[in-house]
């Protein structure tokens, strides 16, 4: 079948915060100045929300922005931070908390909200569809579409109804082509069709490699004895060790309930690590226990995260398209927050594309995106946050942290260092044998779980009878190399059991994929030594479907 098409002044890829602030603000405009424009927001996910993962610690400054209006107006914002406290793990049962002086000042939440981003983002559609845009979720964006010359004429979204072998089943239909003057890609972190255009257009040449984490996070419904509405907690410490590096978070949000996660930095040189067995063990600490006793998991989930910051983050513009929020890596890793900086990239794509149409000038152009981005608040908030990470990667967890406390506090970002890391995480895994093995405990179904029953919590879906959608460059890499090397780590760093190394019947052994268990968190296509995953989306509505996080 031919692919149908339709037209859109803008059509933008993912209905993420930065996604959606864009459709807001580009309408916004277009009704200020009584014009017509057509804007577009496709959702892999079977709705708005069900993607959408993270802590969260909402900073609402780029929402007081675009909707200045936004308590009248109803946004889920209903949990202010109520108390500050950071713990340093010292062992599986000692902690030692931090005055509020030694935190660093990017850290302190003074004026935000604990929130379920995922419920924000709902909010964030309704508005844009009450001011004219049309959202449609459950269509995965699988292409990127060029015009002659070049420049990014659109996107078209996946076919659906295609078979494990690529042949058309029942029900086939093929995939819809949407052209538009300028395509907004927003997709989150590591965002397939951003991967592909950062490489065609270069958009990274002046940058250093991006930095992730992978972010494991579970929400509780808790006794209302214990429940202490606005309680935040941060720390760092035990489990990680050996050099792994990372953060664990646990916050009490609205209605009864707790979230609580852990953060691992992908740069971690063990290949036995298992994050997810990290997460489960660490919840058995004392300091996070007492939340959680007497409490029932409802929910699951994780997500990469990056936090290369300033001297990661690629151009953001394109000859027809742009690239926002976490798709391009705007999050500010000081703070462990990037929502309200991905809106506010998300304003900057809507004011910077509306500027264009409104001037009637040729679509296709590369537009000032980047400069726009550098006369902002946002690349401020980057450029003091610049060493953040890096410090952290040179100089260690507590060193690092001695660091940052200094150029923070004291010279508020602004010290004439610049500390950059080149090393990608992916390269940073020490051969199996030459690394400690990990003695991880079984979980006891109450405080900790195992990984199947996590999933299950997550509202993992995909049709069973559909092309995979984590894609190998070389099938054979999995068993000759990353097994004899490093014990093929993909049965760890993956937080859903998508991967497995089993016998067939002959006893051979054999790299499984299940990925009907993918939760999206693109661990895989990060993480993987030989860089020999790909993941790309499957059928649209395919995945978790999270419904408060």
């Amino acid at each position: 079948m031919e692919r149908e098409s339709m037209e859109f002044d803008v059509v933008i890829v993912g209905a993420g915060p930065a996604g959606l602030s864009s459709a807001c603000k580009l309408l916004q405009l277009a009704q200020e100045h009584n014009q017509e424009i057509s804007v577009c927001v496709v959702e892999k996910g079977s709705e708005v929300g069900a993607h959408i993962l993270s802590g969260a610690i909402f900073e609402p400054t780029a929402l007081n922005e675009l909707f200045p209006d936004w308590q009248a107006m109803g946004a889920p914002l209903n949990t202010p931070v109520s108390k500050d406290e950071m713990h340093i793990l010292r062992n599986d049962n000692a902690s030692l908390a931090l005055p509020s002086f030694f935190i660093p000042k990017p850290m302190h939440n003074k004026g935000n909200y604990v929130v379920s981003l995922g419920n924000v983002c709902r909010w964030l559609a309704e508005q844009a569809e009450n001011l004219g845009a049309e959202v449609f979720p459950g269509f995965a964006a699988a292409e990127v579409l060029y015009h002659a010359d070049g420049s990014v004429k659109g996107i078209a979204t996946g076919d659906m109804g295609v078979d494990a072998n690529g042949q058309p089943k029942d029900g086939y239909m093929p995939g819809m082509e949407l052209h538009a003057k300028y395509t907004i890609f927003s997709e989150g972190c590591r965002g397939h069709l951003g991967k592909q255009l950062i490489d065609k257009y270069n958009l990274d040449k002046d940058t250093v490699s991006q930095h992730y984490g992978i972010g494991i996070k579970e929400l509780w419904d808790i006794p209302s004895e214990q429940h202490q509405p606005g309680l935040v907690l941060h720390g760092s410490g035990w489990p990680l060790s050996g050099g792994t590096s990372g953060g664990w978070f646990l916050y009490h949000g609205d209605n009864q309930q707790v979230v609580v996660g852990l953060i691992i930095d992908l740069n971690y040189d063990n290949p036995h690590l298992s994050p997810f067995d990290e997460f489960q063990r660490l919840k058995h600490h004392p300091t996070l226990k007492q939340h959680l006793e007497g409490g029932s998991r409802v929910s699951y989930g994780a997500r990469a995260v990056e936090k290369g910051g300033l001297f990661s983050l690629p151009s953001m513009s394109m000859p027809g398209a742009l690239l926002v929020g976490c798709d391009a890596g705007t999050m500010n890793f000081s703070k462990i927050k990037g929502s309200h900086t991905a809106m506010k990239s998300g304003l900057l794509a809507g004011e910077t594309i509306f500027a264009e149409l409104n001037a009637a000038g040729e679509a296709g152009k590369t537009l000032p995106m980047d400069a726009n981005f550098k006369a902002s608040w946002l690349y401020d908030e980057l450029y003091k946050a610049r060493n953040f990470g890096a410090a952290m990667h040179k100089f260690g967890t507590w060193f690092g942290g001695m660091y940052n406390w200094v150029e923070q506090n004291i010279f508020a970002g602004k010290l004439p260092i610049n500390l950059k890391d080149d090393n990608p995480d992916y390269a940073q895994l020490k051969p199996a044998n030459s690394m400690p093995k990990i003695d991880y405990p079984k979980p006891d179904g109450v405080i900790s779980f195992d990984k199947l029953s996590s999933v299950f919590l997550s509202g993992t879906n995909h049709e069973e009878d559909q092309p995979c959608h984590l894609q190998l460059q070389n099938a054979s890499l999995p068993l000759s190399t990353n097994l004899e090397t490093w014990d093929e780590p993909a049965q760890r760093y993956c937080p859903a059991g998508v991967y497995e190394i089993i016998a067939d019947e002959s006893g051979a052994q054999k790299f499984q994929i299940n990925s009907q268990n993918c939760v999206h968190c693109k661990t895989c296509d990060i993480k993987d030594p030989s860089q020999n995953i790909t993941w790309v989306v499957p059928e649209g509505a395919g995945g978790p479907n999270y419904p408060n996080m």
